[in-house]
């Protein structure tokens, strides 16, 4: 990552575009501003950033579309901008691939403080563990999924998740403590994002047509990484 992180921002409103980048320079970031859909894409591929910042509504390709075809090939941390109502349109961008969202009007202190966060989740963390599972192997060191022998392409929010309930084998991990630990304590009560991500990485990693053998629930309460 650069000494400045560089940050993709896309929105066709050019003040929320503007006030995006004065947020982001003030808060240490470089700002890559795209007012559509189509060129955001082309300066994602050319200048690989750090991490995006996307409006769910553009006027060529909406949010969601967005998102789906970054993941085609990038695993920067993404981050949606939704308006009050749109909780469809959320659910579907996280399914997309996007790691968090902020519904406007947002605080910039509270978009600066999810941003860190998604970027502290894509950071490669120092272990040297390969768990292995009825098939599935999960190397924290690489940060890779294999299932079958075949990798799967996760987030890096999906794969944090996946690590925290691997490396807690059999043990219950509560929704408040998932969400702690990934998100931050700040977080601890967004169970929306929360299944919103766990129903993404079970439809990477379970088998298709069975009941969940990896990732179990336990009604109310958390999950539980039960292979």
């Amino acid at each position: 990552m650069s000494e400045r992180p560089v940050v993709l921002v896309c929105d066709d409103e050019s003040q929320i575009l503007r006030a995006l980048r004065v947020i982001l320079r003030d808060a240490g970031f470089e700002a890559l501003p795209a007012d559509n859909g189509e060129q955001a894409l082309d300066l994602a591929a050319v200048h690989a950033p750090d991490a995006a910042i996307l409006d769910l509504v553009l006027p060529d390709l909406d949010g969601v579309e967005l998102c789906r075809r970054l993941r085609e090939w990038s695993r920067m941390p993404i981050i949606v901008l939704s308006a009050v109502g749109e909780e469809d349109a959320k659910v579907n961008a996280l399914a997309a691939g996007a790691d968090d969202y902020v519904t406007k009007p947002f605080s910039p202190r509270e978009l600066i403080a999810r941003l860190q966060a998604v970027l502290r989740r894509s950071v490669s963390e120092p272990e040297d563990a390969v768990i292995r599972a009825d098939g599935l192997e999960v190397d924290l060191a690489g940060r890779v999924v294999r299932r079958d022998g075949v990798e799967v392409h996760l987030t890096p929010t999906e794969f944090d998740l996946l690590r925290v309930l691997a490396t807690n084998r059999g043990r219950l991990v509560t929704y408040r403590e998932l969400l702690s630990t990934v998100w931050g304590p700040g977080y601890s009560d967004d169970m929306q994002v929360l299944r919103g991500h766990v129903a993404n990485l079970r439809r990477k990693i379970e088998p298709e047509n069975e009941p969940p053998r990896y990732v179990k629930t336990d009604p109310w309460v958390g999950y539980r990484f039960a292979a």
